[in-house]
């Protein structure tokens, strides 16, 4: 998947998990969901490795599950940086919980994209 296809599958996923879910996250605008899928990715690719490290006895000892709280940390980072009154969550709880719910839609997408290519070598 390319990064701009990334990019729109996040915005899409912050704009319906706001309609979803009015009560645990916020977004002002389409626009605003754009800009926090563009400062989320950044935050994925400088700090998120980082966390991943430190973290990695952590990642370790809980098989994995780790990685849904530097998912959602990097969501609470997002909404700092876009704002919370244009980007936010009501508790972390409800960051672990749309962190859990983005990677599920990414791993579905991706996993898409891939039978979809592997499909039209053949």
């Amino acid at each position: 998947m390319s990064y701009f296809q990334r990019l729109i599958m996040n915005t899409l996923t912050f704009v319906t998990l706001a309609v979803l879910l009015p009560n645990m996250i916020h977004v002002q605008s389409i626009m605003t969901a754009v800009i926090a899928s563009f400062v989320l990715s950044i935050l994925n690719a400088l700090i998120k490795p980082i966390l991943i490290v430190i973290s990695f006895p952590l990642t370790l000892l809980t098989l994995g599950f780790f990685t849904f709280v530097i998912n959602a940390l990097m969501l609470n980072l997002t909404s700092y940086f876009v704002g919370s009154a244009n980007f936010g969550f009501s508790s972390f709880g409800a960051a672990l919980l749309v962190a859990l719910i983005m990677s599920v839609i990414n791993m579905i997408v991706t996993e898409h994209h891939i039978e979809k290519y592997s499909r039209s070598e053949e």
